[in-house]
């Protein structure tokens, strides 16, 4: 019997991941506010923000969970309901599934505030720069604090883009609307950010040990002016600005997720841009 994936929080994401599981013969089973009438695989409509709309979660008795919820609103309230209570509501509401293997709680690296050209990776104490990256930590500590038979991970995403996720391009496309300062950015490509999702439930069904926290990025921290200048070169635009000086963001390293044996669709901005420019 194929093991099944419970994925909280269908959004992008989680349909993308759901369609590689499939592939690898998993057994998806999504969770969200609103049903997916076209969706291919088993839905449930509840609300991790109420708990009594999780009670048919019981019987499901998943073998993973994979909670990628994303906040409705950008308010340190939104963020504390979202990312901490809905994931004690769900665990809780998986209190009794016995088959539960693996938690996978999808965070973020908006927990490192830190401003600094040194490569950050899982072991740098994060320094929360605003209540986004304090809830988080937060619910990065329950998800510890909770575990009972089972193992967890947080997976500390870095921005994702792809299809639908037009904003650099759009940016790129009116220069006059570029920002006057230049920082260091980060970003992993949906499908890759899935992809590891997989890579990772493949490694525990095959009996391998996973680490308690990943990085997942592509390979190619770089100043949000080169992006765009080379996204505008693409499309033909002529770029007369002079590149500001670096200055603020964070660069993050991705050697503990490689180490797994992971390989990137995406390694860099001009793999993932490309191919989202074709599409256009």
């Amino acid at each position: 019997m194929s093991a099944k994936v419970l994925i909280v929080g269908c959004g992008d994401l989680g349909l993308e991941l759901a369609r590689q599981l499939q592939t690898h013969d998993l057994l998806p089973v999504g969770l969200r506010r609103s049903l997916n009438a076209n969706s291919a695989f088993e839905f449930i409509q509840a609300d991790v923000t109420d708990p009594i709309s999780l009670s048919s979660v019981s019987n499901l008795n998943p073998d993973f969970l994979v909670y990628c919820v994303a906040a409705t609103a950008q308010t340190d309230d939104n963020y504390r309901q979202h990312y901490v209570e809905g994931l004690r509501n769900v665990l809780n509401a998986l209190d009794a599934a016995t088959s539960l293997k693996h938690v996978t709680f999808v965070s973020s690296t908006r927990m490192y505030g830190q401003t600094t050209d040194a490569l950050l990776n899982e072991n740098t104490v994060p320094q929360e720069a605003d209540f986004g990256g304090l809830r988080l930590l937060e619910a990065e500590n329950l998800l510890k604090q909770a575990g009972k038979s089972w193992t967890h991970t947080a997976l500390r995403l870095t921005g994702i883009y792809g299809p639908g996720r037009n904003r650099m391009l759009n940016l790129a496309a009116n220069i006059l609307n570029w920002p006057t300062q230049n920082i260091w950015t980060n970003r992993i490509h949906r499908d890759d950010a899935a992809a590891f999702i997989v890579h990772l439930i493949q490694m525990l069904l095959d009996g391998r040990s996973v680490q308690d926290c990943y990085v997942v990025t592509d390979s190619c921290s770089v100043s949000q002016y080169e992006v765009l200048n080379w996204i505008a070169s693409q499309m033909g635009k002529k770029v007369e600005n002079q590149t500001p000086e670096i200055i603020g963001g964070k660069r993050m390293s991705n050697q503990r997720m490689l180490s797994t044996g992971f390989s990137l669709k995406y390694p860099d901005y001009k793999a993932g841009y490309s191919a989202m420019l074709k599409t256009a």
